[in-house]
């Protein structure tokens, strides 16, 4: 998506997880500490937040705000407890599901990181167990089998066709 619309706005989350190599603090995430991300909450400075697998993640929401107001189009990547937030706080966005081809293939994508250890890898998948029942709640799913073909399939979701995003018809996706 970035390479086709570089003029959609990403979000960048905010976390409390140290960054992983080759990671740029600002470009991957903000990478804050438990202090700064617990003043965010408290301050309101988050969109929606959760914790995954022992580590907090959320989207800033002024930059979140910007991009409505000015009218254009923002992909957050969130998790199940992210998205439900959003949908209280702005039951109008477009969420879309991100499901993988298999179970056996998401495990092995997750293994095939090396992030976590053992416990961190079977609490993440029990909470990818939870995350799939709820693929339901979500206006579409795409299932992630290669990247091209759900680039496409997104594009096509969201309207944007292979036009550029500054498109006036295309303007308010969320």
């Amino acid at each position: 998506m970035r390479a086709r619309f570089p003029e959609l706005v990403f979000s960048v989350s905010a976390t409390t997880r140290a960054p992983r190599t080759g990671e740029v603090d600002g470009v991957n995430y903000h990478f804050v500490t438990d202090q700064q991300f617990d003043h965010l909450v408290a301050t309101g400075g988050l969109l929606e937040w959760a914790t995954y697998a022992g580590t907090r993640y959320g989207t800033p929401r002024q930059p979140a705000l910007d991009a409505l107001a000015e009218g254009k189009t923002m992909l957050l990547e969130i998790d199940l407890a992210g998205a439900r937030q959003i949908r209280s706080s702005f039951p109008a966005a477009f969420q879309v599901f991100i499901a993988p081809p298999s179970w056996a293939e998401l495990e092995r994508r997750l293994r095939g990181r090396g992030a976590e250890n053992e416990a961190q890898m079977a609490t993440r998948l029990a909470r990818a167990k939870d995350e799939l029942a709820a693929e339901s709640e979500f206006d579409a799913v795409i299932v992630n089998d290669e990247v091209g073909p759900a680039v496409d399939q997104l594009v096509e979701l969201l309207g944007l066709g292979g036009r550029a995003p500054h498109d006036e018809d295309t303007k308010g996706n969320s």
